[in-house]
């Protein structure tokens, strides 16, 4: 009863709803793994044994954002960028375009993707140039940003727990895996 309580007070501060309240079943967690993709080998071995895994989910937990940086961006290579998306959109709206012409729509669509290439090129490359003039030096690299988890648990509705847990055991007891 204090379980719940707790449950619905930290879901109150947080807004989110747990994996195990959407799914109206009390879950528990039955292994806990460092990397996705070991998570990920894990619940495949429990479809692979025939394991119900509809009652199966993988919870990241400890999230941080991971930015890392690619590289210097200077004007040529923000130019270069833009103008590179730029182009391939024009392209695609150059050909799309040219398939309306009912007459000859391989000619027309070729030429009015390369059109669009040059277009698009041009005006990529000058959105690009005053994006990067905009930002006054603030930003000048690029990056990825991506979000990782510190563990990564294998919850299992609490009806099912026990055999997933004895296959996960054997799964782990076994050379080359997770």
């Amino acid at each position: 009863m204090a379980n719940q309580q707790n449950s619905r007070s930290n879901r109150a501060d947080t807004g989110a709803a747990t994996p195990a309240e959407l799914s109206g079943q009390r879950r528990v967690v039955v292994a806990s793994y460092p990397s996705y993709a070991d998570a990920e080998r894990a619940v495949d071995h429990l479809s692979d044994e025939g394991f119900p895994v509809e009652h199966v989910t993988i919870v990241g937990r400890g999230l941080h954002s991971v930015e890392t940086v690619t590289g210097r961006l200077t004007y040529l290579r923000a130019a270069g960028r833009s103008a590179l998306t730029g182009a391939v959109l024009g392209a695609l709206f150059g050909w799309l375009f040219g398939l309306f012409n009912l007459i000859s729509p391989l000619v027309t669509g070729l030429l009015l993707a390369l059109y669009g290439i040059i277009l698009g090129a041009v005006v990529g490359a000058i959105l690009g140039l005053v994006g990067h003039s905009l930002t006054g030096g603030r930003r000048d690299f690029s990056s990825v940003s991506t979000i990782q988890a510190e563990t990564y648990d294998v919850m299992v509705d609490a009806p099912f727990a026990a055999a997933a847990t004895d296959l996960l055991v054997a799964f782990r007891a076994t050379p080359n895996a997770a």
